[in-house]
């Protein structure tokens, strides 16, 4: 368009040059600058829709890439017409894709997607929406409401266990009593674990009053003595007394929870005895708590505070997932550091 315009240019000058014209030479210049001015027009009109093409085009290429899906556009052989970077990440998703199917489920590399397809035209649209965590979400809502329902089956039995093993203990011989014992931990690790499932299931609420740390403490020591340990294990728990606003048996759970953690550990470590080593200080807006132990590394810390996965063989995967959210429900949170010792933080608000 433009060189066009240019040799019309061009053209006029020539003829305005010459110096013997015929008498209508000025008709013909007349009309050659009309072309030119109309040329002139075409051509602004043109630069106005391009531009107006270029920003629809950057429009639509900002717009698929704000889409948090996967998307592409392809010709109807197959080849991409355009796509997004998200789709660009997935090329090989599109491999293992069925265009005959409009809206499916597919898993790929240990992920769930939404497959939406549409045609247009010569154009086939295919989006891929990730669905993992949705799909995590609605599991662990399946698998806590049975838990729930399995834990509220199994409480009445165990609390009539729990019941009956303690009369046994006040009529059995000595001899006998360290296998009524035995039982009585078992029974009062099934309690716990019905518990923590049916706080996992209705959610964690806390009724807060002052409480001191000695209280507390002798409550997590009387749970060590229901707990079934075979090594030699020093507990070390901070000196001194403090005041605490919380609620006592929520606190004791949580505390609990990385006591029974620490000695689990020790339990599987090669050596014959172990520390359990609980440390505090504060600040002006926690309570600070340190909970080391001398037994075997975490090897996976990826799935720490994720429900019904646990790092230990006997774990039922709620602990660490509850200790978190007691610990939000007192204004704080759960830390986890592996540098030179593994050790659990423990944050609690002040207020």
């Amino acid at each position: 368009m433009k060189d066009y315009y240019k040799n019309l240019k061009k053209c006029y000058t020539k003829v305005k040059s010459i110096k013997y014209m015929p008498d209508n030479n000025e008709e013909i210049l007349e009309q050659l600058q009309m072309v030119i001015e109309q040329t002139y027009k075409v051509e602004e009109e043109y630069k106005t829709l391009r531009s107006s093409y270029d920003h629809l085009q950057d429009t639509i290429k900002n717009l698929i890439e704000f889409l948090p899906n996967a998307l592409w556009v392809l010709f109807e052989n197959g080849d991409i017409f355009t796509q997004n970077s998200r789709a660009l990440e997935k090329t090989q998703l599109l491999e293992v894709m069925d265009l005959s199917r409009s809206d499916y489920e597919i898993n790929f590399e240990e992920c769930s997607f939404l497959i939406k397809t549409s045609h247009y035209k010569d154009k086939v649209l295919i989006s891929a929406t990730d669905i993992t965590e949705q799909k995590r979400k609605e599991n662990l809502a399946t698998m806590g409401q049975m838990a729930a329902h399995l834990s509220h089956e199994i409480r009445n039995p165990i609390g009539s266990i729990s019941l009956l093993t303690s009369t046994l203990m006040k009529r059995v011989k000595l001899e006998n009593k360290p296998i009524v014992l035995e039982i009585q931990k078992s029974v009062y690790r099934i309690e716990r674990i019905v518990k923590a499932t049916l706080l996992f299931s209705k959610g964690i609420k806390a009724v807060k009053s002052p409480l001191s740390w000695n209280d507390m403490k002798e409550d997590i020591q009387g749970s060590i003595a229901y707990y079934s340990y075979s090594k030699d294990i020093r507990f070390n728990f901070c000196e001194g007394d403090f005041d605490i606003n919380g609620d006592i048996d929520l606190l004791s759970m949580l505390f609990s929870n990385f006591i029974f953690n620490a000695i689990d550990a020790i339990e599987e470590d090669d050596n014959d005895e172990g520390l359990v080593e609980v440390l505090y200080e504060e600040d002006d807006k926690f309570h600070i708590f340190k909970v080391y132990d001398s037994g075997v590394s975490i090897k996976d810390t990826s799935a720490l505070f994720e429900a019904f996965k646990s790092t230990k063989e006997k774990g039922n995967g709620l602990g660490l997932v509850l200790s978190q959210e007691i610990a939000h429900a007192h204004g704080g949170e759960v830390l986890f550091t592996q540098n030179d010792k593994k050790c659990f933080i423990i944050k609690l608000g002040k207020i």
